[in-house]
């Protein structure tokens, strides 16, 4: 069982910048993928980048060059730095792992708010 802790979300100006952070609890942490979502009020949730179990990072096209995927690994938690952020990178933002053996995300953070005026 994994548990997913995000904090670090809350309001900016357009061009700001924020960093999420997610606490990750799961006994076999090299065994996991971990991944950013995002679910804005009346849209579908959307990935947003990951980092695979193999250190491989990738970005969705829309934060490609603005947001920054990293962990710490002795810390176990997984950061999301957000820079030169856009109205409409706001949203609900949450953190998800799945095992590196499974194609879904199974286990899921209660989110944090990001919202950019």
């Amino acid at each position: 069982h994994v548990q997913l802790v995000e904090s670090g979300g809350g309001s900016v100006q357009t061009g700001g910048s924020l960093r999420l952070s997610c606490a990750v609890s799961v006994s076999s942490a090299n065994d996991y993928c971990l991944g950013w979502f995002r679910q804005a009020s009346g849209k579908e949730r959307e990935w947003v980048g990951s980092l695979d179990s193999d250190g491989r990072i990738n970005y969705a096209d829309s934060v490609k060059g603005r947001f920054t995927i990293s962990k710490d690994n002795r810390k176990n938690v997984l950061y999301l730095q957000m820079s030169s952020l856009k109205p409409e990178d706001t949203a609900m933002y949450y953190c998800a792992a799945r095992p590196y053996w499974v194609r879904q995300y199974n286990d899921w953070g209660q989110g944090t708010q990001v919202t950019v005026s």
